[in-house]
């Protein structure tokens, strides 16, 4: 593939490992706060984690719940136009004609609403003696892939257990995405063993840079989050990776080295259509 005349190569990225409270309105400002940190130290797409502005757990999502636009979103909104950089907002649970959402929102530079996601595989597992959750007893999934531009590259977006979904990430790479960034609160089960396979997984299988971005872990939390927010390139390495504490991660991500991998071995025009396909069967 070649780089576009007049996109930028490189843009360097922002993941804010943000420690979550039951307070919405602190975790709204401090949320905030890290994004003026991470433009004064360049970044120009900032990501925040999945349910940033609430604890997570069925019992959360009814009370913290918000329309869209709302407190949370009307908040993002404004930092990303002070800022002048592209802003992922992690998730907030979205109440919208009587039903909740995981939802992701992204604003631009100017402040207007890029995407939303809906998070569209819910999180429902049950490992015996270790880890029971059914997000769908309280949540709705989405229903649509999340696209979005910028002068960088294009975007793909899904949510925590979106990333075990090969197909989702072959879409997108479909539509041409070259970065997939999944919000996600992975815990202490799941997160040891496949938090990072996973995202190595995607990245290789598709050459793209892949990021994810997790709450800080508090061990007192009803679900403890694994942390470890993380970048991977299209080579399958892990260039940033967070511990479990608070902190804002930063990683530069090179277009010029996605090229370079898929020039070397360039198995998205290998595909044998004639044998196999995954195909979106929506928009």
């Amino acid at each position: 593939m070649q780089l576009l005349k007049g996109v930028m190569a490189n843009f360097r990225i922002a993941l804010i490992q943000l420690q979550v409270s039951a307070a919405k309105t602190e975790n709204l400002d401090r949320a905030t706060g890290f994004v003026k940190t991470a433009a004064a130290q360049g970044a120009k797409l900032v990501v925040l984690p999945e349910c940033f502005n609430s604890p997570y757990g069925t019992q959360y999502f009814p009370e913290y719940a918000e329309k869209i636009p709302g407190e949370s979103t009307q908040k993002l909104s404004e930092i990303a136009k002070e800022c002048n950089l592209y802003l992922i907002g992690g998730s907030i649970p979205e109440e919208d004609a009587g039903k909740l959402y995981n939802t992701c929102t992204v604003f631009g530079p100017d402040g207007a609403l890029l995407a939303k996601h809906r998070k569209i595989h819910l999180f429902d597992i049950n490992v015996p003696g270790k880890i029971r959750f059914q997000e769908s007893e309280t949540l709705s999934p989405g229903n649509s892939f999340s696209v979005f531009d910028t002068p960088y590259c294009k975007i793909g977006l899904g949510i925590c257990y979106d990333i075990r979904f090969a197909e989702l990430a072959q879409i997108y790479a479909q539509k041409g995405c070259q970065l997939l960034v999944y919000p996600g609160a992975f815990n202490l089960t799941t997160g040891p063993a496949h938090w990072e396979l996973l995202q190595r997984g995607r990245a290789v299988d598709n050459q793209v840079y892949v990021a994810t971005v997790s709450p800080a872990r508090d061990e007192k939390a009803s679900y403890v989050a694994w942390g470890h927010s993380t970048v991977v390139n299209p080579w399958g390495e892990v260039i940033a990776k967070a511990g479990t504490e608070e902190s804002v991660m930063y990683a530069d991500i090179d277009l010029k080295k996605l090229a370079e991998v898929r020039q070397q071995i360039p198995i998205l025009s290998q595909k044998r259509s004639d044998l196999y396909t995954v195909q979106a069967k929506t928009e």
